[in-house]
């Protein structure tokens, strides 16, 4: 049998070295070193699997690529195909990940029930029985699906030659274990190895495979990066357990674009589609109250239409006034309180600031900073917004308002869900919807126009 030695691995990018250090010497990245064990022969078998599975390739120019082999079939799930744009594309490898209890396990279930002909799903973390449980209650219990509670990755591979799926769900990568790597379950080395190995099967079978990934505390893939980059998708499935909304985004798409955003409602049976996504976030929403606004936002090609609060609180000591920001960018937040105390003369050195998107959405555009800018004025001044306002608009640094795109869709969909005036950047082009559209160069015009007391 091989020693084994120990070692100091990267977890960015898989480098190896004796002994721990602050930085890796090969990326560059901090606090990056794990101990790992290897034996000798660790590279070169990884090298030597993926070399034989890679069959010779040949130049082709490029007029003459067949691009029928990479069209989607779709999953049967509506929200799911937004998002990867039309459905799996075969011989793709896509990587889920999301914390622990969300619904990964749920939604996977769900899509191989829906899947035509054979699937297999591979369950490293839980019996059959567990699994077979889960269906039942799903209703996902199907003759064509498989069920293999199995860990190593040689037989996995024999299933898949047995079985010939079409699609293969492998739950999840931290548990597979290659035995001619000599590292732990888990490790660099094991990760790196079985995700290589399960992307070399999938183009070369012409197989969909979707992998599970573990997260970290801080909300990132576990594992190095190269499993990120090894995969042709990787998706992220969000969401707050007491909260039946779940988010579905696509941090990377070889396929299509990364911009959808697909929404789920966790219920008794599954998780199921929300067609109106606006107005879920609005159902709850209580008008007449300081610091509230309604901003219209695009996700892909989605317009949604959600509830973005603020709070503020005096702070009578000397320790710095906290900020919080859920949902937005606290760094956008920080700016924007920065641009009201210089242009609009608002000062909120000496308050607590909150903001928090309502439903779990994260705001990423600038549209949404004149929104945010008067729910804070809103908030300060105790003089609630109209109920019947959407905002939207992005502020410069010189207190401007500037142009956001898609107008169109964001003033039909405030239209469509009873909303009657909204304040826009002065330069937006003209759109009859049926709103009155209120027309703001700088911030200073916007607030007057939302009936705000400027404090000047």
């Amino acid at each position: 049998m091989a020693k084994l030695k120990l070692v100091h691995r990267c977890s960015e990018c898989g480098a190896s070295f004796p002994k721990w250090s602050g930085k890796c010497l090969a990326c560059g990245a901090w606090n990056s070193l794990v101990e790992d064990v290897e034996g000798p022969e660790d590279s070169l078998v990884t090298l030597a699997a993926g070399l034989a599975l890679v069959p010779p390739g040949e130049a082709t120019p490029i007029g003459n690529v067949d691009t029928q082999l990479s069209n989607p079939l779709s999953t049967g799930i509506g929200e799911l195909d937004r998002v990867l744009g039309g459905g799996l594309v075969p011989g793709s490898v896509t990587l889920l990940g999301g914390e622990p209890g969300i619904g990964k396990s749920t939604l996977l279930l769900q899509l191989l029930a829906n899947t035509t002909g054979p699937t297999l799903y591979v369950t490293a973390e839980e019996s059959a029985q567990q699994v077979r449980l889960r269906a039942d209650r799903l209703g996902a219990v199907s003759e064509q699906l498989w069920l293999l509670p199995e860990m190593s990755l040689p037989n996995i591979v024999a299933a898949i030659d047995k079985i010939a799926p079409s699609l293969v769900v492998i739950d999840s990568i931290q548990t597979v274990v290659d035995p001619d790597l000599s590292s732990a379950p888990g490790s660099v080395v094991q990760v790196r190895g079985c995700a290589h190995r399960l992307v070399q099967e999938a183009k070369r079978r012409n197989v969909s495979i979707v992998i599970v990934g573990h997260v970290t505390k801080e909300g990132g893939l576990a594992g190095p990066r190269v499993l990120e980059h090894v995969v042709d998708t990787v998706l992220s499935f969000e969401g707050e357990r007491h909260n039946a909304l779940r988010l579905l985004r696509a941090a990377k798409h070889r396929f299509g674009p990364t911009n959808e955003l697909g929404l789920f409602e966790m219920t008794e049976t599954g998780l199921s589609g929300v067609p109106d996504a606006s107005q879920l976030f609005l159902t709850d929403r209580r008008t007449g109250v300081p610091g509230s606004v309604v901003v219209p936002t695009i996700e892909g090609q989605r317009p949604l239409l959600v509830e973005l609060q603020t709070l503020t609180n005096d702070v009578n000591s000397a320790v710095p006034a906290r900020r919080s920001a859920q949902g937005v960018d606290s760094g956008r937040l920080s700016m924007l309180l920065a641009v009201l105390e210089r242009r609009a003369r608002i000062s909120l050195a000496g308050h607590e600031v909150y903001a928090s998107v309502v439903g779990g959405v994260k705001l990423g555009e600038p549209a949404a900073d004149l929104g945010l800018c008067l729910a804070l004025v809103s908030a300060i001044s105790n003089i609630p917004l109209p109920a019947d306002l959407v905002v939207m608009g992005e502020v410069g640094l010189a207190g401007e308002v500037r142009q956001v795109g898609h107008l169109g869709q964001r003033l039909n969909e405030a239209a469509r869900l009873g909303f009657m005036q909204a304040i826009v950047p002065a330069s937006a082009p003209d759109i009859n919807v049926g709103i009155k559209v209120k027309r703001a160069s700088t911030l200073n015009e916007a607030i007057a126009l939302a009936g705000l007391t400027s404090q000047q």
